[in-house]
């Protein structure tokens, strides 16, 4: 399950990617750069999948009866858990 860990702190780093993206509406003097549009493509297409797969991954490892602390750590699970949320909201609103 090295892999689970490896895709959470990616997952992690899409997501801060994707709040990087929610607060560029209030900065429009950054809209240019190869920067801008790499942070803008993991925010918004990479940061959702990637995080609803790495949720779904975590909720199998719980339905296996498996403890998830021994995969990834706690804090690591509840902000992405928390990410997904945040998206879902935005995405159905």
């Amino acid at each position: 399950m090295p892999k689970l860990l490896f895709f959470s702190r990616v997952a992690f780093l899409c997501n801060v990617c994707f709040l990087a993206t929610f607060l560029l509406r209030y900065a429009p003097e950054l809209k240019n750069g190869m920067i801008v549009s790499t942070v803008v493509v993991l925010g918004l297409v990479v940061a959702i999948v990637l995080n609803t797969v790495v949720n779904l991954l975590y909720f199998l490892v719980i339905m296996a009866n498996k403890p998830i602390r021994t995969f990834v750590p706690l804090w690591l699970v509840i902000i992405n858990f928390l990410f997904l949320v945040f998206q879902a909201i935005l995405l159905f609103k």
